[in-house]
């Protein structure tokens, strides 16, 4: 950090009040996330305290990874073993929208511009939407490549709370791997397995009852990721489609 400040403009107030409440949340209950501090506000816009680095780059998957999984753990002590996917969660008076219902009304928007082929494949991803409603509860801050900055030294730097929804141990992860994969070209899928490893060991650092995130669940949440982030290629960096992307091979050891 310096002395220096930058600036983020909003297209509504509402949307500067909904960052700014995230940014408090997320340091209140995310523990080791790195934020840039809010140094002042006006209207539509909110100050931050200047970062430096770079962006992630896929040789930074593992530790942003790790990192992921140490913040994940973190608000699921504080706050987030109270909450369940299927609702919103409320908490320090800060309503934080469930993942289940959000994420049904993008797949049928996304079905509606021609990104999900079929019915079929319409209702196997709501499927899939239904089936984590029960998982333990960790949250989703977009986690993309230029949401992250990597720093000489320190942990990585998360910058834009635009966004915070509820989402399940390992969704926020697999955002990470598919938007470096759309940003950089394919991934190894060995790759990918170590950086869920060590998500993995992070994330249950205090709580083994959390479980794991196994590799096929990991893979099934970047499918919905590449469908939701399909109308977004050509920009942000996105320069290839998911669909081209995805990794075609699994380790043997597990899935």
């Amino acid at each position: 950090m310096t002395g220096r400040t930058f600036t983020k403009p909003y297209a509504t107030e509402a949307e500067r009040v909904t960052a700014q409440r995230n940014h408090e949340w997320l340091s209140r209950h995310a523990g080791p996330m790195a934020l840039p501090p809010i140094t002042g506000s006006g209207l539509r816009e909110l100050r931050f305290a200047w970062a430096d680095g770079r962006h992630a780059e896929p040789c930074d998957l593992e530790r942003v990874a790790r990192h992921l999984g140490s913040c994940h753990e973190a608000a699921w002590r504080s706050s987030l073993h109270k909450a369940r996917l299927a609702t919103a969660h409320v908490s320090d008076g800060h309503v934080i929208a469930g993942f289940v219902g959000p994420r049904t009304s993008a797949l049928c928007q996304r079905f509606r511009e021609g990104h999900i082929a079929s019915a079929q494949a319409l209702d196997a991803a709501l499927t899939l939407l239904r089936r984590t409603a029960d998982r333990p509860v960790a949250f989703y801050k977009d986690t993309n490549p230029r949401n992250i900055l990597i720093a000489l030294s320190g942990p990585p730097v998360t910058i834009d709370t635009d966004d915070l929804t509820l989402a399940p141990f390992g969704y926020d992860l697999a955002k990470l791997v598919v938007t470096l994969s759309m940003t950089y070209g394919s991934l190894p899928i060995e790759q990918i397995d170590r950086a869920l490893t060590a998500y993995n060991l992070a994330a249950a650092a205090h709580h083994a009852q959390l479980g794991q995130t196994t590799l096929t669940q990991l893979m099934e949440y970047a499918e919905l990721h590449g469908t939701l982030t399909a109308p977004y290629l050509g920009r942000g960096g996105y320069r290839w489609p998911w669909t081209r992307v995805r990794p075609t091979t699994t380790p043997r050891r597990r899935t």
